[in-house]
């Protein structure tokens, strides 16, 4: 177990409380986001929720449309090169 310096818990307990996490989960989540900056730990991949992929695909299909041909005849001209 760590020991560490009363101003430290101090800290940690003053975001606690205005976080309402408490102390300990304050500590592990400033530890860990410098983990990510260090590249010791791994960025945590985010799944996306229904609503962003709806979200994602109104985007995409608010794009213009770049090449008009059908997706046949780019597939043909691809197999021919």
């Amino acid at each position: 177990m760590l020991q560490v310096p009363q101003e430290t818990e101090r800290l940690a307990r003053l975001v606690a409380d205005r976080t309402g996490r408490s102390a300990e989960d304050v500590v592990r989540v400033a530890i860990e986001r410098e983990a990510i900056t260090f590249g010791v730990l791994d960025k945590p991949k985010h799944r996306m929720t229904a609503e962003e992929m709806l979200a994602f695909g109104e985007r995409i299909a608010a794009m213009p449309v770049l090449d008009p041909r059908s997706p046949q005849e780019i597939m043909d001209d691809l197999n021919a090169i």
